[in-house]
């Protein structure tokens, strides 16, 4: 696109206006349009320029100057908000001005524009000074003005003035970065003649985002304030402004834009300093032109990823929507929703807690249940193995010559008394009994758990739903617990009430251990040996201390003792040889029998083989209905 060239005091006079404005007028158009649709919440990014400085460096100057109008001006921070200022050339004769927020569009007189602004600004950001980024839209269609879309943002201010936050510099900066970091972004850099470019906020920040300035132009303004030297600051370019600079004269006191314009083309003319600077940086009408022409270019460039992105970004939603579950209108609508998430969630708890398939949460190991099981499993089984009531070696006999002792009465002669084994026995169980409600107290939270975690997902379309079905759950799951963990008491009093089993494990294992008896006693009394033994192996048991045992001199207790003592090693070893090494023995428990297994496996053949002569008949059935057809 070839640039149109106006030069000299007759630019002055000139309107800032190419003409090949219709060209580009229908695509700005476009953009705007999408820019008004919000297009860029859908991550869409739209070419924009975007107007950054420092504060007081002449930013809504350069857009009066641009617009032809005037916008609000104040000591400290007059833009609180993004402001979309949509120029458009308008043949017609008059001004055409209004105001987009908050979804309203409200016609704004010439007089009026900064106080409308205002008005707008407290409405949207709230009054007093704080800032906000929703951004007003200001429309300008008046002959004669360049059609071009800016985004002027607040200007950068470190030190928080009367009446704004603490923070007004984080605020500010974090409004800048979010309009200038894509790289659609054209970036319009306002900078004051007056002071070291290098120190400017406004550099700063749009380096860290356009390192090499490949889109940002820099305007000058006040260069009749410090004309000295401006020709070295814009031609050395020490801060990399990769589009260019632009330096102008804004409008002064109570000239018309007509007469700043004359004045801006004479400064350029006679100053000794500024007359050097080349013709094609200087005056509002060349920024106008280069901001056009900057702008068509990013259209051009942009336009068709635009169009892409628009595309993609709506096959993913309505992908994303067909895959929501339908809206519901009715009763029924709501009911077989209902019925189908309890189902499935049904279905997936069954996966997980009792198949043994994961599918549903492949990578989230929390979620496996069986194999969670098994690992509490497993905890309660070591838990058990190695609690003080294993440790069979330790005060060997002690708890049951007290026993025997605590039991003595009128008795046949060689009876163990069985309230002596009892007593032995219920304190045992007591001591273990915590181990088993614990382990029911962790199954339960871990159902808990996975219960809630499933009805979150099932149901997560539907809010009251969900908050319902998981209270429904939880409460049951309460009830369900208190059942559960008041068997396992149940369960575990009834074991204090006798010692029973018909394991043939345990005859045979006291059996053995007791042939060990004579062996063990001799060692006590040490007869014919010197030094006495301090201890002895036993088989099943490892190695025992019997010192302590010697000051008992009836060897009657120490038989009886041995024996019951015997009776409870063996009782306690199949009681542990229920859970097994692992948990193992419990796992068992749960194993099918044969019969069980074979009649599965032969229902699910036959239903295999079921359906598919159903498949085979249906088009058995279809062919004789299309050959009758044809009969007829």
């Amino acid at each position: 696109m070839e640039e149109p060239k106006v030069v000299g005091a007759a630019a002055a006079q000139a309107p800032i206006i190419s003409s090949y404005n219709d060209k580009i007028r229908p695509l700005l158009d476009f953009i705007d349009r999408l820019r008004l649709l919000m297009v860029m919440k859908e991550g869409i990014q739209l070419p924009t320029i975007v107007v950054v400085g420092d504060q007081s460096s002449g930013k809504s100057s350069v857009l009066e100057s641009l617009a032809g109008v005037n916008l609000p001006r104040s000591q400290g921070i007059c833009t609180r908000v993004p402001l979309i200022i949509r120029l458009q050339n308008h043949a017609r004769q008059g001004l055409e001005l209004y105001l987009e927020y908050n979804g309203k569009t409200v016609p704004v007189e010439e007089p009026q524009i900064a106080t409308a602004i205002n008005i707008a600004t407290d409405e949207v950001a709230g009054p007093g000074k704080s800032i906000s980024d929703i951004p007003l839209t200001l429309v300008v269609k008046k002959d004669g003005v360049p059609d071009l879309t800016m985004v002027d943002l607040p200007g950068i201010t470190r030190v928080p003035v009367h009446g704004q936050p603490d923070n007004i510099y984080e605020q500010i900066r974090d409004i800048i970065m979010q309009y200038i970091t894509p790289k659609e972004s054209i970036i319009l850099n306002v900078l004051s003649a007056t002071v070291d470019f290098s120190t400017c906020e406004s550099i700063r920040m749009s380096q860290q985002v356009d390192k090499n300035g490949e889109r940002t132009l820099a305007v000058v303004t006040k260069v009749d304030r410090a004309p000295e030297g401006l020709v070295d600051k814009v031609t050395a370019d020490d801060v990399n402004i990769g589009l260019g600079y632009v330096c102008v004269r804004n409008r002064i006191g109570d000239e018309s834009y007509e007469e700043a314009r004359k004045e801006e083309a004479r400064l350029f003319e006679t100053n000794a300093h500024l007359s050097c600077i080349d013709k094609s940086i200087v005056g509002v009408h060349v920024l106008a032109e280069k901001l056009f022409r900057i702008q068509a270019n990013a259209i051009a460039k942009c336009l068709p990823e635009i169009v892409k992105d628009i595309s993609a970004k709506l096959d993913a939603n309505v992908s994303e929507l067909e895959k929501m579950p339908k809206a519901l209108t009715s009763i029924a609508d709501a009911t077989k929703a209902m019925m189908r998430i309890i189902q499935a969630a049904k279905e997936s708890l069954k996966k997980l807690l009792w198949r043994g398939e994961f599918d549903e949460y492949p990578e989230d190991n929390t979620k496996h249940g069986t194999a969670r099981f098994v690992e509490m499993l497993n905890r309660f089984s070591d838990e058990l193995h190695n609690c003080e009531e294993s440790n069979l070696s330790k005060d060997f006999l002690t708890e049951e010559i007290k026993g025997l002792e605590d039991a003595r009465g009128i008795e046949l002669p060689n009876f163990l008394p069985c309230e002596a084994f009892l007593r032995i026995l219920r304190r045992k169980v007591e001591r273990i009994s915590y181990l088993p409600i614990k382990l029911s107290e962790k199954y339960w939270d871990y159902i808990d758990d996975v219960v809630m975690s499933v009805l979150t997902r099932h149901s997560e379309m539907y809010y009251h739903l969900k908050v319902s079905a998981k209270g429904a759950a939880h409460n049951l799951g309460q009830k369900l617990r208190e059942q559960s963990i008041n068997r396992v008491k149940e369960i575990v009093e009834m074991e204090k009430l006798t010692g029973y089993t018909c394991n043939p494990d345990y005859m045979m294992e006291w059996n053995k251990l007791m042939k060990q008896q004579d062996h063990f006693i001799n060692q006590i009394s040490g007869t014919n040996m010197w030094p006495l033994p301090c201890s002895v192996d036993l088989e099943g048991l490892g190695e025992i201390q019997i010192e302590h045992l010697r000051k008992h001199s009836d060897v009657s207790i120490l038989q009886q003792a041995f024996d019951l003592k015997m009776r409870m090693v063996a009782y306690w070893k199949v009681f542990k040889e229920l859970m097994g090494p692992d948990g193992h023995g419990i796992k068992m428990m749960l194993v099918e029998s044969p019969a069980i297994v074979a009649k599965r496996e032969k229902l699910k053949n036959s239903i295999k083989v079921l359906k598919e002569s159903k498949d085979s008949v249906a088009k058995i059935m279809d062919g004789i209905v299309a050959y009758d057809a044809c009969l007829v």
